[in-house]
């Protein structure tokens, strides 16, 4: 399909993505392949899912932000990989179709694990990767008030107010701050056989702390925050089962219809594709140029690679890492072609990682400056609406935020989306409180 020695970059995340703006800034041909068409900020996703926002203020377009045009240089295309054929140097579509390339970078992320339960666990704890994910949670949270409306079984609202949130890393912390800010403060007058005041939200993590990458005592300024919030948090606690009646973590048993996967990720097979072995989590252990050795011409960065920093610490699965790396290895093709010499190793510059807590507060930690409290949190806030991708989505973004803020309303609460049982609920909710009493009451 493309000509032979054109650069292939697999997915546009923020790897990908900051890998093709550089690479068309010189004016090297490329072609671009994700599943989607969009590119997606995934740090606001739970945003989405929490009725704050709504997914077109959170992507774009790939190609409104690379604009191909008929020239030919730049080619996208929503194609799904299956694998790669490093010896004829194409890669090779679920289509049919195969790609050459001279240079190949692979940049396609990661996703939630289950650690093995994924057939057991996934249908009853949906994960928040992508905007479908986002929608279905939301929908999902949405119509547990509404079903919970219009019960009169005790029992029954009882569970459907109750939401358990595992994992507490940053995507399980803010998810459940703002599960809490929304039940407790932007539902809380809108609904008039419930209180929505009264909703249960749990968060359930494995270890001892939250945010385990961060200091100790900013994962217990986080824990105290939530509870604040009224978030009931449970550390020790490992998931030992879910299904449709609940959640099993550590000693305790959580009924409820409403549980959300925020623990834990793995890197896309690429892996498979190349051939390689893999590290535990399915990452890609490469160079310190990020090419992977006896694979000419291949580079793998972002959350599928494995690289370490100058301590020989494995950098973590962040967007300003991948961005890095989609510019370096970018520059490093341009360099190649121009026959200009190599450059030296990557080396990622570490401005900091942060995680929100609620409408009020977050922690962050910028190399041994750390900060908490509300500064922290309208830091979080310039840094991500700097990180948006398109001038719109930035000033969507603000102007949302802001409106929220001073009102405590959020704008995107559409249930929306073909669930079939959520119809049934709403047309029928009588029938639907016999179907769920006898889940609440099945044996086991």
């Amino acid at each position: 399909m493309t000509d032979e020695g054109r650069v292939v970059i697999v997915g546009a995340g923020f790897g990908g993505l900051s890998a093709a703006k550089t690479l068309a800034r010189a004016g090297v041909p490329f072609t671009i392949i994700d599943k989607r068409n969009h590119h997606l900020f995934q740090p606001l996703l739970y945003q989405v899912a929490t009725a704050a926002l709504s997914p077109a203020e959170i992507a774009v377009p790939i190609r409104a932000v690379l604009s191909p045009g008929k020239g030919g240089a730049i080619e996208i295309l929503m194609e799904e990989i299956e694998g790669v054929d490093t010896t004829r140097r194409v890669v090779r579509a679920a289509g049919g179709d195969e790609i050459a390339y001279s240079h190949l970078i692979v940049a396609t992320g990661s996703s939630f694990t289950y650690f093995g339960k994924e057939d057991q666990w996934r249908p009853f704890a949906p994960a928040l990767k992508s905007i479908d994910d986002a929608l279905n949670i939301r929908r999902r949270v949405l119509l547990a008030f509404e079903r919970a409306e219009t019960t009169d079984n005790p029992q029954l609202r009882k569970r459907l107010m109750t939401f358990v949130v595992i994992g507490g890393g940053p995507t399980g912390v803010e998810t459940a701050g703002a599960l809490a800010d929304l039940a407790k403060a932007t539902l809380a007058k809108d609904f008039t056989n419930i209180d929505p005041r009264d909703t249960r939200v749990i968060l359930v993590e494995a270890v001892d702390t939250l945010l385990n990458a961060y200091p100790a005592h900013l994962g217990a300024y986080t824990e105290r925050k939530l509870a604040h919030l009224g978030v009931e948090v449970h550390t020790n606690s490992p998931v030992k089962r879910i299904d449709e009646n609940g959640v099993l973590a550590g000693e305790d048993f959580f009924e409820t219809s409403n549980i959300f996967w925020c623990a834990g990720v793995e890197a896309t097979p690429v892996g498979k594709w190349l051939g390689l072995e893999t590290n535990k989590n399915g990452t890609v252990s490469v160079a310190s140029d990020l090419t992977v050795p006896d694979l000419p011409g291949v580079y793998v960065i972002g959350d599928a690679a494995s690289v370490a920093d100058q301590d020989g610490k494995p950098l973590p699965a962040l967007a300003p890492v991948a961005k890095q790396q989609g510019q370096y290895v970018a520059e490093a093709i341009i360099r190649q072609q121009q026959g200009q010499s190599p450059q030296g190793p990557f080396r990622y510059r570490d401005w900091g990682t942060m995680a929100t807590i609620g409408r009020y507060a977050a922690v962050g930690k910028f190399g041994k400056l750390e900060v908490k409290g509300f500064p922290a949190w309208m830091l979080w806030g310039a840094v991500h609406i700097a990180y948006l991708v398109g001038f719109r989505n930035r000033i969507n973004v603000l102007v949302n935020w802001l409106w929220s803020w001073l009102t405590y309303a959020k704008g995107a609460r559409l249930i929306t989306g073909p669930d079939e049982a959520a119809t049934r609920a709403l047309d029928n909710p009588k029938a639907v409180d016999e179907e769920l009493d006898k889940t609440i009451n099945a044996p086991g």
